[in-house]
């Protein structure tokens, strides 16, 4: 996993509350079980038509949003069942970063041990973000995981708080897999001893 220290991006916004992992990843792509190549099943329903077409109407297909990779959503999201491909898929499009006022338990969870960031800050700080990014094509932020802060160039500083643990992983790019090796030489003595 990529260690997560700062990141800058374009803001792409999906004003929508309740959206739920059957949105973000329809159960149709759910048979693969590699963990890449799902950009294209990216909120599926909404980006296509059934004939397969773009829909120009779906917020994420607006040129302004092209190579956004922080997301900015309303309450709750990634509710619904419980499908890591949620974040596999998010990530695949593009996406290091989600901003909202409430994620779903599972959901948050399985971000932090797929590399990404999800930040909850409160509705009204939401609200403000929302109304930055719609005035402005291509509004960015920076998001600093170091000093638990989001800025923008107009002067908006916003704080965030990351529980220790899911921080210090992110920062040193450790999945559950890397947290154990970092214990390998008393494993291997405990292996040693229990021969």
């Amino acid at each position: 996993m990529d260690p997560f220290t700062r990141h800058r991006g374009i803001v792409a916004t999906l004003d929508r509350v309740n959206v739920d992992t059957d949105q973000i990843i329809p159960k149709q792509f759910l048979k693969r079980i590699e963990r890449t190549g799902f950009e294209d099943c990216l909120f599926f329903d909404w980006r296509f038509r059934p004939d397969g077409s773009l829909n120009e109407d779906f917020e994420l297909n607006a040129p302004r949003y092209r190579g956004a990779s922080i997301l900015l959503a309303r309450a709750n999201f990634g509710c619904g069942s419980s499908r890591e491909h949620a974040p596999w898929a998010l990530k695949d499009y593009g996406f290091r970063v989600i901003v909202a006022p409430s994620f779903a338990d599972i959901f948050y969870n399985n971000c932090f041990k797929n590399g990404m960031l999800p930040i909850k800050l409160s509705e009204e700080q939401v609200d403000e973000l929302f109304s930055r990014a719609k005035q402005t094509d291509g509004y960015a932020l920076l998001v600093d995981l170091v000093e638990q802060k989001i800025s923008d160039e107009e002067g908006l500083e916003l704080k965030f708080e990351v529980e220790p643990f899911r921080r210090h992983s992110l920062l040193e790019g450790l999945d559950d897999i890397g947290v154990t090796l970092q214990h390998e030489d008393k494993i291997r003595a405990f292996e040693e001893r229990r021969r």
